[in-house]
């Protein structure tokens, strides 16, 4: 039986993807911050192990890992992510900005670095990023940092393949499309329900690919 690390799966995406992949029959370790569990406990099966965890307090990310020493994870996926709204990038409080790129892009990194020797060679390694991460794509401009703050997670994560690039294990940045969750809002074209079970079935077909992809819910190749 193979086992998924989802962190972030308290609601929207990350909690559907716990669902979708407990259904398949994989044990699931999701995680959720301290006070807000969200839907996570209602999913109530002997197969999935809740832990706390506030993705940008390394001290946190630290103590997972230890509590987690010799759990084999097929599955390491980091979905963690906030947005300031549609704002100008030069209008922005500083505070604001270092705030979404610490979530957004060096909390996702540091659990990868910390989590990926659970991972075996086998294994897959997936961050959530969105198609508003790709420059070639951005032709309608709007929610500036949040763009940037995905640009520079992709950049990260192209940079930790470099450095890593003998290494065997599945790398993916996944741009889940447009979803009805807190970030994607009500007017979205697709439910949680409905986005799910696409970027699951990406996940495995990609499964065994060694380097790193930027893919859309429907295994296609987003431009960077």
């Amino acid at each position: 039986m193979k086992t998924m690390l989802i962190l972030g799966a308290s609601r929207g995406l990350g909690l559907g993807l716990a669902a979708e992949y407990l259904a398949r029959g994989w044990n699931v370790i999701g995680t959720i911050r301290e006070g807000s569990p969200g839907g996570l406990p209602s999913l109530a099966d002997d197969r999935l192990r809740i832990e706390t965890l506030d993705i940008t307090d390394a001290g946190q990310l630290a103590a997972l890992r230890t509590r987690l020493a010799g759990v084999v994870v097929d599955l390491l996926f980091v979905n963690a992510a906030i947005t300031n709204g549609n704002v100008p990038a030069a209008e922005v409080p500083t505070e604001e900005f270092v705030d979404v790129m610490v979530t957004n892009v060096l909390s996702p990194m540091r659990a990868v670095e910390a989590l990926a020797e659970l991972v075996p060679p086998t294994g897959t390694i997936a961050v959530m990023s969105s198609r508003q991460g790709s420059i070639t794509m951005n032709t309608n401009a709007g929610y500036e940092v949040y763009r940037a703050s995905k640009s520079a997670l992709n950049q990260l994560m192209k940079s930790y393949a470099v450095r890593h690039a003998s290494d065997p294990r599945t790398l993916l940045l996944v741009n889940p499309g447009h979803v009805q969750t807190e970030l994607g809002g009500p007017g979205a074209v697709r439910t949680v329900e409905e986005a799910v079970p696409p970027i699951v079935d990406t996940i495995e077909k990609r499964s065994g690919e060694p380097g790193l992809q930027f893919v859309d819910y429907e295994n296609q190749v987003v431009p960077w």
